[in-house]
């Protein structure tokens, strides 16, 4: 009986196209992004903590240096899920991503979940990156001759834990005030620490290609230890998994739909041609840091620093490290960003409260709640480990990625003959597959963190029986 009631409750609570196009219109969001803006905000969202310091990680724990194809299987399943990102922010150009997607495909309550989901992926990414911004901050510190208080650089937990990460709470509220001042100045901001990473990852592939060993690659698929994730073929999907969280990014690109001046043609080109670039030099500078040093010497804050000691060449260690510094920190503009604009949108659909989607006189940004996610997101970052916002993160976004996909499926047999500048290939096989892919890396994961998304999720279900299904403003229409 109550799975009939949530049924009917989601066909009947839907967003139709000319709604989604009419809020398009209304909008007050400034309109100041461009293609190549989009793209390096894709951009500015993948390099990030993924590369700089779970690559490590991942080889020394779950892959070895099989990790290469547990980042092409990620990137598979990203690749799919973003044709079915794109062919949507091409459809609906509306501010909030797989929200407004699932919004108009399946329903009110599925909109909640999907939103409710997203604030764990970005908020918790957000955390995620800053956390690993603070190690390497912490290490360029300790190079100039300068040492923070371990107490005040680490989260509480584990042997080596501390009272409060400082640093990371910091850069966080650093972004927070970034954001409030306006969209175009941050993607600004953003686009030249694109290209500042970009750059030195290049040198980085460049540099120390000459310096791989075959000997570290051998054996390329390290033998199972007996326990599920931990090397052999489960270790390659496990370190999927935890990839994954390195390619999360360009579905930011579609949260800033209605902050571009041509979302019909730009988003698609932004998405996809973002994760592109990303899965190259993903699987080029993994290949290079594997080969350099041995995998089970990276399980470290920062690999690719570890990487270039190991060639001797230690001039380029400090630019190493100010590159992640600067990249991080664009990743973190990127995501938080991404935060804000899916408050923005429930917040306009009456599943928030209105504070959510009041936007600034001056700046024209939703900034109440900037500054909120800001000062919650700086606490996460201060108070909880890496590993576990990490895991957090992998598993509430290839959630979304599933519901994407159906999403495509579904509009595909209910609005037909709707325009779509872009069109996903392959409907329906490319979204089952993209749904499928996410779910194994999905079921990849520790059983724990299972139990903290279901936690989640369920006092996401009790915020919306409380509060938005009794101001939903579509709801509230269809009732």
């Amino acid at each position: 009986m109550a799975a009939r009631y949530l049924w009917s409750m989601t066909l009947t609570t839907t967003k139709s196209i000319a709604d989604l196009e009419t809020e398009a219109r209304s909008q007050t969001l400034r309109r100041a992004l461009g293609p190549f803006n989009l793209t390096a905000l894709g951009i500015g969202s993948v390099i990030g903590t993924g590369i700089f310091v779970l690559t490590g990680t991942a080889a020394s724990q779950n892959a070895g240096p099989a990790l290469v194809l547990s980042m092409i299987f990620a990137a598979v399943a990203c690749a799919l899920a973003g044709l079915c990102y794109a062919e949507l922010a091409s459809m609906i150009p509306v501010a909030g991503s797989a929200y407004t997607y699932a919004y108009a495909s399946s329903g009110e309550f599925a909109a909640w979940i999907i939103g409710w989901d997203l604030m764990l992926e970005y908020a918790l990414s957000v955390g995620t990156v800053a956390v690993g911004w603070s190690g390497y901050f912490v290490s360029f510190l300790r190079d100039l001759g300068l040492t923070l208080p371990h107490a005040l650089t680490m989260a509480p937990g584990g042997a080596c834990g501390g009272a409060f990460n400082l640093p990371a709470a910091a850069v966080v509220l650093v972004v927070t005030a970034l954001l409030v001042v306006g969209i175009k100045q941050s993607a600004n901001t953003n686009t030249v620490l694109v290209v500042i990473k970009t750059v030195v990852l290049i040198m980085f592939v460049a540099l120390g290609a000459a310096y791989v060993r075959r000997e570290n690659l051998v054996p390329f698929i390290p033998p199972n230890t007996g326990e599920f994730g931990h090397f052999g073929w489960s270790g390659v999907f496990r370190g999927a998994a935890v990839m994954f969280f390195a390619y999360i990014g360009f579905d930011a690109v579609s949260t800033a739909a209605q902050e571009a001046r041509n979302p019909q043609r730009d988003m698609p080109i932004g998405i996809l041609a973002s994760l592109a670039i990303c899965t190259v030099l993903y699987i080029a500078v993994a290949v290079v840091l594997i080969g350099i040093v041995p995998y089970q010497r990276l399980n470290v804050a920062d690999p690719i620093a570890v990487g270039i000691d190991a060639t001797g060449l230690t001039w380029f260690s400090p630019l190493v490290k100010i590159s992640a510094i600067f990249g991080l920190f664009s990743t973190m503009i990127v995501q938080l960003l991404g935060q804000t604009r899916i408050f923005y949108s429930m917040s306009r659909d009456g599943l928030l409260p209105p504070l959510f989607g009041r936007v600034h006189p001056r700046f024209q940004t939703p900034y109440l709640s900037t500054l909120l996610t800001g000062l919650v997101v700086a606490g996460v970052a201060g108070f909880v480990p890496l590993a576990t916002l990490s895991q957090l993160v992998s598993i509430g976004s290839l959630f979304a990625f599933v519901l994407v996909c159906v999403g495509v499926v579904v509009l595909r047999r209910t609005a037909p003959d709707v325009p779509r500048p872009f069109r996903a290939p392959g409907v329906p096989w490319v979204p089952v597959l993209g749904a499928l892919a996410c779910i194994v890396q999905m079921v990849s994961l520790p059983l724990s963190t299972w139990e903290r998304l279901i936690i989640w999720m369920m006092l996401g279900l009790v915020v919306y029986f409380l509060y938005g299904r009794r101001r939903s403003r579509y709801g509230a229409a269809a009732r």
